[in-house]
């Protein structure tokens, strides 16, 4: 996205009526492993505690029979002349009776995520919505974009009415997405039904915007469509599941302000890419670096030229690549030589006058 230094901006007929320079927070790293983690902490806080009554599994009377009866001494329901009678009571292994580990609204369910692995989170999940393959990988329907990201003229701000809404996202291409999602509705399977959840859908395009003049209430009934004021920008909307590429339509002050809201985070600093390049093959096969490479010598082949030589055990090599190894390898050899002549030396023999007083009879 770096290549291209300037993003048109289009009407609300769809066509381009000016540019804007790419913002720098398109060009930060993208990295799916600090979104996927920074996503998985940051969902866990809007969950509701739950837990089990602290009755359940308690609601009756029963005690042990004890030992002598050959059954087990787990508690069994007194009384008679019912199914229940003489049934195991209280214990988690029997019907009926408590959980293991009861769950407890005490449990944390608030994660804290450090306040600058979000920033990065973030950034990196706005950089990926410029990619149009990310986009299209995570399902979104641009085929009939002209260019991503799209930027529409802040008169859109001003639309008011959901059928407004709906011509701009045809003029500009976009109106298949919103189509995508109505067609994906369907009921949602298992108990969540009667739980307020009853359909499931899929994510449609992201509305970023810079004042709301009533751009909320136009886009806000069509399916899976969202909107997000450009102050208020998160990593739940962005990579929605975790998963990079989110469809996004920026209105023209809102992707004039993204640097601005990025540099105004006091004690972050936009993360930069480590190379400028990734594509590491182009770099190799590329004629500056093909024509060092080439072999010198009689023959004319066009192999490219690699190292035959084994570092360990040909010195000149070796000294190539590490020029202290000649100096550690004298060392060594200097240590080895010392103790080889302190071995060498004689050892002291007692003198004969000694001996002879030593074994005299």
């Amino acid at each position: 996205m770096a290549a291209r230094p300037t993003v048109n901006v289009r009407g609300l007929d769809g066509a381009a009526s000016g540019s804007l320079p790419l913002p720098a927070v398109f060009t930060a790293p993208i990295r799916p492993d600090v979104v996927q983690a920074v996503h998985t902490n940051v969902n866990k806080n809007k969950r509701q505690p739950y837990a089990v009554s602290e009755k359940a599994g308690h609601q009756t009377s029963a005690e042990s029979w004890g030992t002598g009866r050959a059954v087990a001494r787990i508690p069994r329901v007194g009384g008679g002349g019912t199914h229940r009678s003489g049934q195991a009571a209280f214990g988690n292994m029997v019907r009926g009776g408590h959980m293991f580990a009861p769950t407890k609204l005490w449990r944390r369910w608030q994660i804290k995520t450090n306040l600058n692995q979000k920033r990065y989170a973030t950034a990196s999940a706005l950089a990926a919505t410029a990619v149009p393959s990310l986009v299209l990988a995570r399902g979104h329907r641009v085929e009939e974009l002209e260019e991503i990201p799209l930027v529409v003229a802040d008169a859109a701000e001003s639309l008011k009415k959901t059928k407004e809404a709906v011509a701009l996202l045809k003029s500009v291409g976009a109106y298949a997405d919103v189509v995508k999602v109505s067609n994906s509705r369907q009921l949602r399977a298992g108990v969540g039904k009667i739980r307020n959840r009853r359909h499931t859908q899929r994510r449609g395009p992201l509305v970023i915007y810079g004042q709301d003049n009533g751009i909320v209430n136009a886009f806000r009934n069509l399916p899976g469509v969202e909107v997000c004021s450009v102050d208020r920008l998160n990593i739940l909307q962005l990579a929605p599941g975790g998963h990079l590429g989110r469809f996004v339509i920026f209105t023209e002050s809102a992707f004039g302000r993204l640097d601005e809201v990025f540099a105004s985070k006091t004690g972050f600093t936009l993360p930069a890419a480590k190379v400028s390049n990734p594509d590491v093959a182009r770099i190799i096969n590329s004629g500056e670096i093909q024509s060092v490479c080439r072999e010198k010598g009689p023959s004319k082949s066009k192999r490219p030229f690699t190292q035959r030589k084994n570092p360990l055990r040909n010195r000149a090599v070796l000294f190539r690549l590490n020029p202290y190894a000649q100096a550690a390898i004298r060392s060594e050899i200097r240590s080895q030589s010392v103790k080889k002549s302190a071995k060498k030396e004689p050892k002291q023999v007692a003198s004969k006058e000694f001996l002879d007083l030593l074994f005299a009879p």
